[in-house]
């Protein structure tokens, strides 16, 4: 199973807190947002959801 993550830059505040949350270190903070820099990686568990307060992060199941 592989997922398509979507993080929304205009709601994205740059906190980390996905970035601290992901347990396979999907995310990086790059110029003061998110990126997902290893989308491979994400095994579609959503804790990046659970803890982005700007729901600026969406994850399909592709």
């Amino acid at each position: 199973m592989s997922y398509v993550i979507t993080i929304d830059n205009d709601k994205c505040n740059g906190d980390g807190e996905c970035v601290d949350v992901c347990p396979t270190e999907v995310y990086e903070l790059q110029d003061g947002k998110a990126v997902a820099v290893n989308e491979d990686e994400c095994l579609g568990c959503e804790s990046c959801i659970e803890v982005c307060e700007q729901d600026a992060i969406t994850i399909e199941e592709q």
